[in-house]
């Protein structure tokens, strides 16, 4: 145990029924029904193949897809292909989530068999509206469809899901409540690792914060500035942009006008404050660049036109950066400097990556867009740890407790079935 946390060790698992929640969301090419990345499945291979050579029987529940959007969703079939590939054993899919075939499929498992349900979002009570709206207890999530059909069939229940951990929802939180339960191997690594990168960083600790979800990235930065976790804090993207603003700085028609579209003006209120507070360990970039006919134009802080939309650092932010993360001895990175998929609006991200790159510092990397500049600039062998999550990353960053891990602790304590 750990963190008060189960972890498989305290598990006996030989002839039982898991239902293990891992978090293997990837980007899909609906065109040709195949996966853009592997990289949260591979992460949870560990877990699955100790559960099966255990000999346990394992059901897999999985989302895939932003409930942003409805018709972002999509089904789970891609995802066994790669994990039968990545296992070296059937993973069986079906295309059920917890009707009748799905709950036939399960009580034919046998020992060291893997089976995979579709996408759990296809049920309304796992997605963000329902979540939002409702607010169920934990204990009204274990009454659920989902809950209620597909516990009776489970001696345990797994959560490998660390990058889901700030959601709460029946499939993350509801089990806890009926089955004994313990985290993953991949969710016990990425929690010890940042409970670390919190308590007892290697000093100067420098956290580079950029991307375009940027609320709970002023939380965070609140937290590991009043807990002195952080010495300094470099900002890029949004971040940058929402806090150059708040300092009274000019950065543009066009990026005013886009943060208060976003719904980020109110964030500048939030800037004033921090920087109030903690002028002296932000720094916030001094030049940024936009695009003007395909062409990339870089302008000092003050003087960019009113008809260009700042879309990334410019170079000067960049070094400076570049040489604050080669003299830090921990460096945790969340969301890029700016458009980085586009030629002309990636120098300020490669620039910052490359400096990850050649730090002798522990570097942490997290979250979707940053994971995915790691592969783009050829960086995943050099990068210490990548961490699958972003928003549960964000929020563990910020002091919360999560809610995956509250249940999970709950579960925890239970020794049979309830």
């Amino acid at each position: 145990m750990r963190f008060g946390i189960n972890t498989l060790d305290d598990l006996a698992v030989q002839g039982k029924t898991v239902l293990c929640r891992v978090d293997i969301n990837e980007p899909v090419d609906q065109a040709g029904g195949t996966l853009k990345d592997t990289t949260r499945i591979e992460a949870c291979t560990p877990t699955l193949k100790e559960l099966s050579e255990k000999g346990a029987k394992v059901v897999l529940l999985a989302h895939q897809g932003s409930d942003i959007e409805y018709q972002n969703f999509y089904t789970t079939a891609p995802h066994a292909q790669v994990l039968s590939g990545l296992l070296g054993k059937p993973v069986r899919f079906i295309d059920d989530v917890c009707g009748p075939a799905a709950r036939e499929a399960i009580k034919a498992l046998k020992p060291g068999e893997l089976l995979l349900l579709d996408n759990v979002r296809f049920m309304a009570e796992e997605q963000t509206f329902f979540e939002m709206k409702l607010q169920l207890s934990h204990a009204a999530q274990a009454k659920t469809l989902l809950v209620q059909k597909l516990a009776p069939l489970g001696d345990l229940y797994v959560c490998d899901a660390f990058a889901a951990a700030h959601r709460d929802q029946p499939s993350l939180c509801g089990f806890e409540q009926l089955l004994p339960s313990a985290m993953g191997r991949l969710f016990e690594r990425e929690f010890c690792v940042i409970s670390s990168l919190m308590e007892n960083p290697e000093r100067p600790c420098v956290f580079v914060l950029g991307g375009a979800k940027i609320n709970d990235a002023f939380l965070m930065m609140s937290t590991v500035l009043a807990g002195g976790i952080a010495d300094t804090v470099l900002t890029g993207g949004l971040v940058g942009e929402v806090l150059s603003w708040a300092d009274g700085k000019d950065i543009g028609e066009g990026a005013r006008k886009f943060i208060k579209q976003e719904g980020y003006e109110l964030l500048v209120e939030a800037g004033k404050a921090l920087l109030a507070r903690y002028r002296d360990r932000i720094v916030m970039p001094g030049d940024f660049a936009g695009v003007r006919e395909g062409k990339r134009l870089e302008y000092p802080l003050g003087s960019i036109p009113q008809d260009i939309l700042v879309l990334d650092i410019g170079s000067k932010t960049a070094q400076a950066y570049q040489d604050r993360i080669k003299a830090a001895k921990t460096v945790f990175v969340n969301g890029p400097m700016g458009v980085f998929e586009e030629a002309a609006t990636e120098k300020g991200t490669r620039m910052v990556w490359d400096a990850l790159g050649e730090t002798v510092g522990y570097t942490v990397v997290g979250g979707g867009d940053s994971i995915s500049a790691t592969k783009k600039y050829g960086k995943t062998g050099l990068i210490k740890y990548i961490c699958t999550g972003g928003g549960a990353l964000i929020r563990f960053l910020t002091g919360e407790e999560l809610p995956v891990v509250k249940a999970l602790r709950h579960g925890s304590q239970l020794t049979t079935k309830q």
